[in-house]
C-alpha cells in the first residue's frame, strides 16, 4: 500500500513537472538557497532567451540590469526568506541584452523540517501592458498640460479682452454723463457696441470654462417666484423699448422652488427672456408658464414671434449658430448653447417647441424642492447693463478728503480712474504701476482707500492684498480689487484674502463712484 502511494506521488510530481515545463506564457524555474538556477521551463526560455543547457547553474542575477546587481537580487531573496514571498514589477534583461517589463513572484520553499530548500520564481512578460500604462500616463500628462494651458488662456483672454473695454466703456460713460442731449445718441452707439462685445467675451469665456470643467456651481434650494420676478424686472426696460408686453407671472405657491445655482439660473432666464423679446413680432407678447410634473418643475418662456424653420431646429443649441440673420437684431449665437450647458450642470434640461409663424416655447426643467417663503429682495443689477442715472450725470456729492492709493499697471485704466477722481476733488491720488512700489507707498502714506489691480507685472495682486493685510498701516484699510476675472473661484480667493469689494472690468462708472462714496471716510 505504501509503495503504491509513493508511486502515485511520483506520478503526480512528474505530471506537474511536465505541465510546468510546457507552460510558455510564464517563466517558471527553481533556485537553490543561494540563488543559482536548478530548473528551467519552456516559458522561461521563450521570455528570457536562454536554453536549459545555457542557464542551469548560473545565478539568477543575470536577468537583472547591471546597475542593480548584486543589491537588488540579494534583497529579493532576503525578502522572500523573511516574508515567504516577494513580488515586484521591473525591468529585466534577456540573453541578447534587450529589456522587458516583468511581473515577478519569488516564493521560499521549505522542507518538512522547516529548513529552507530554495526558491521558486515565476516571471511574466508584461511589456505590452507597461507600454500601454506609459502611453496612458503620457496622455494624462498632456491632457493636464492642456487643461493648465486652457486655464491660463482663459485668464489671459479675460484680462486682455476686458481691460481695453474698461477704457472704451469707462470714458464713454463719462462722455454720456457730461455731454449735451444732442450728442447722447452717438455716445449710446458706442456704449451699446461695447456692451455687445462684452457680452460676446463673457459668453465665449463661459463656454470655454464649461468645456474645461472650470465652472463651479453652488446648487441649493432656490425660490422660483423670487428668481422669476427678479428676471422679469431686469428685462422690463428692454421689453418696453421694444414695445413687447410682458405678461404677469402666474400664481405660484411661495414654497415652490428648484435645486439650482441662483446666479446662473437668473443668467439663463435673462437669456431666454431677452431672446423672446428680440425675436418677437411688433407689439408681441412674452409670458412665463409653470408646471409641476412629479419631482420636476418646468418653466416655459413663450413668445408670439415668427418661430423657427423646422429644418434649422437641430442647429439651435450649437455655439455661434444664429438662426436669425437680421443684422438689426444683436446676438452672438452663444446664449442658448451656454444656457443648455448650464442647466445640464444643474441636472436640468432645456428644450424647445416651435410653431412656425406663431412663436416658440423654450422649456426649462429642474428638480423640484420645497423652500421657505422668500423675503422681499431688491433685484440685482445684471452684469451687462450700464445704466447712467440722473444722479450720476449731475453729481452733488460732499467734499471728501483723504488719500487714495491706486495700484494699476494699465495706463488707460489708470487714466480712467484719474478722470473719475476729478469728480471727488478732495481726494489725493497716489499711484503705482508695480506691486512692490504700491506696498511701499501704502506703508509710507497710510491711505484711506486702496484700489488694487489683480494682474501686476512684478507681484500678483492677490499676494499684494495679503501683504497689505499684514501691514499695521493698512490692515483695516478698505481695499477694492479691480479685476477682469469673473470666475467665482477667483472672487472667493480675494474675499478670503481680505478684499473689501471686487470691481469687475469694464468698470460701471455709477457703481464705482458709489463704492468710493461708501468706503472713503466721511467728510468732516
Amino acid at each position: 500500500m505504501l509503495a503504491e502511494r509513493e508511486r502515485a506521488l511520483r506520478d503526480n510530481e512528474e505530471r506537474l513537472r511536465l505541465i510546468i515545463e510546457g507552460v510558455k506564457d510564464y517563466g517558471i524555474f527553481a533556485l537553490d538557497r543561494n540563488g543559482f538556477i536548478t530548473t528551467w521551463n519552456a516559458g522561461a526560455e521563450r521570455i528570457k532567451g536562454y536554453t536549459e543547457q545555457e542557464i542551469i547553474g548560473q545565478h539568477f542575477s543575470v536577468f537583472y540590469l547591471q546597475q542593480e546587481c548584486p543589491q537588488h537580487p540579494d534583497m529579493a531573496l532576503h525578502e522572500a526568506t523573511v516574508n515567504g514571498r516577494y513580488t515586484e514589477e521591473g525591468w529585466r534583461q534577456r540573453k541578447d541584452g534587450s529589456r522587458f517589463w516583468a511581473s515577478v513572484v519569488i516564493t521560499a520553499q521549505y522542507d518538512s523540517n522547516d529548513e529552507l530548500r530554495g526558491f521558486s520564481k515565476i516571471t511574466r512578460d508584461i511589456s505590452d501592458r507597461r507600454v500601454a500604462e506609459i502611453a496612458l500616463g503620457t496622455a494624462r500628462e498632456e491632457a493636464e498640460r492642456a487643461s493648465r494651458a486652457k486655464s491660463e488662456f482663459l485668464s489671459r483672454m479675460s484680462h486682455e479682452l476686458r481691460t481695453p473695454l474698461n477704457s472704451i466703456l469707462g470714458f464713454a460713460q463719462l462722455l454720456d454723463m457730461d455731454s449735451p442731449a444732442s450728442q447722447r445718441p452717438q455716445i449710446g452707439h458706442i456704449l451699446r457696441a461695447g456692451q455687445h462685445l462684452l457680452k460676446l467675451i463673457n459668453e465665449v469665456l463661459d463656454i470655454a470654462r464649461i468645456e474645461a470643467g472650470h465652472v463651479s456651481l453652488i446648487l441649493e434650494p432656490v425660490s422660483l417666484s423670487n428668481v422669476l420676478e427678479e428676471a422679469l424686472v431686469l428685462v422690463s426696460p428692454m421689453a418696453a423699448d421694444a414695445n413687447i408686453e410682458l405678461k404677469p407671472l402666474p400664481n405660484l405657491p411661495d414654497e415652490i422652488g428648484v435645486v439650482a445655482d441662483r446666479q446662473r439660473l437668473i443668467q439663463v432666464l435673462l437669456n431666454l427672456l431677452s431672446n423672446a423679446i428680440k425675436y418677437n413680432r411688433p407689439a408681441g407678447q412674452v409670458r412665463i408658464e409653470i408646471e409641476q410634473i412629479a419631482e420636476q418643475v418646468t418653466i416655459s418662456v413663450v413668445d408670439t414671434g415668427y418661430g423657427i424653420a423646422p429644418e434649422r431646429i437641430g442647429q439651435l443649441f450649437k455655439p455661434f449658430e444664429r438662426l436669425d440673420a437680421n443684422p438689426s437684431v444683436e446676438g452672438t449665437g452663444l446664449g442658448l448653447a451656454l444656457s443648455k450647458s448650464m442647466l445640464e450642470m444643474m441636472h436640468g434640461t432645456l428644450s424647445v417647441q416651435n410653431t412656425p409663424d406663431e412663436g416658440c416655447r423654450f422649456i426649462l426643467a429642474l428638480p423640484l424642492v420645497r423652500v421657505q417663503p422668500p423675503a422681499a429682495t431688491l433685484p440685482r443689477q445684471a452684469d451687462t447693463r450700464l445704466e447712467i442715472t440722473p444722479d450720476a450725470r449731475s453729481p452733488a456729492r460732499p467734499a471728501y478728503h483723504g488719500k487714495l492709493l491706486c495700484i494699476e499697471d494699465n495706463l488707460s485704466s489708470m487714466a480712467l480712474i484719474e478722470t473719475l477722481l476729478q469728480r471727488r476733488p478732495g481726494i489725493q491720488l497716489l499711484s503705482s504701476m508695480q506691486g512692490q512700489l504700491g506696498l511701499d507707498l501704502a506703508r509710507q502714506h497710510a491711505p484711506q482707500l486702496i484700489l488694487l489691480d489683480l494682474n501686476l507685472p512684478d507681484i500678483k495682486g492677490l499676494e499684494v492684498l495679503q501683504r497689505l493685510r499684514q501691514l499695521p498701516a493698512t490692515a483695516q484699510t478698505p481695499v477694492l480689487m479691480i479685476t477682469a476675472d469673473t470666475s467665482d473661484k477667483a472672487h472667493r480667493e480675494l474675499k478670503q484674502a481680505g478684499a473689501t469689494a471686487i470691481v469687475i472690468k469694464p468698470i460701471q462708472v455709477p457703481v464705482f463712484l458709489a463704492l468710493l462714496d461708501q468706503y472713503l471716510p466721511e467728510p468732516t
